[in-house]
């Protein structure tokens, strides 16, 4: 089992930056492909971000070039930089765990990830 505890969510003004962070427990998320996504009110958790077990990284194409992702296996945590926010950006944000092998063939289907965060809310003030 992998427990997943999402930090780092706020209030911020268009075009400011949060840095999310996602603490891992449990075990080493080292072999787990780490992925971010999100859920605004009334809509459906969408892909943002996925980190393999590598280090190759993608991105929805609504974030690309605004946020990083990025793992620190050492500290069994991952991040997830967001600059540049706009208030489209408001969702509450969930960390996720999966096999890398199982979500590496579809990293934005969040029905390939076996943990999940409660979640940071994140919104974004125009």
């Amino acid at each position: 089992q992998v427990q997943l505890v999402e930090s780092g969510g706020g209030l911020v003004q268009a075009g400011g930056s949060l840095r999310l962070s996602c603490a891992a427990s449990g075990r080493t998320i080292s072999s787990y492909a780490m992925g971010w996504f999100r859920q605004a009110p009334g809509k459906e958790r969408d892909f943002v971000s996925v980190i393999t077990t590598g280090g190759s990284t993608y991105y929805a194409d609504s974030v690309k070039g605004r946020f990083t992702i990025s793992r620190d296996n050492a500290k069994n945590t991952v991040y997830l930089q967001m600059n540049s926010l706009k208030p489209e950006d408001t969702a509450v944000y969930y960390c996720a765990a999966g096999p890398v092998l199982k979500v590496i063939g579809d990293y934005n289907n969040y029905q390939m990830y076996d943990y999940w965060g409660q979640g940071t809310q994140v919104t974004v003030s125009s």
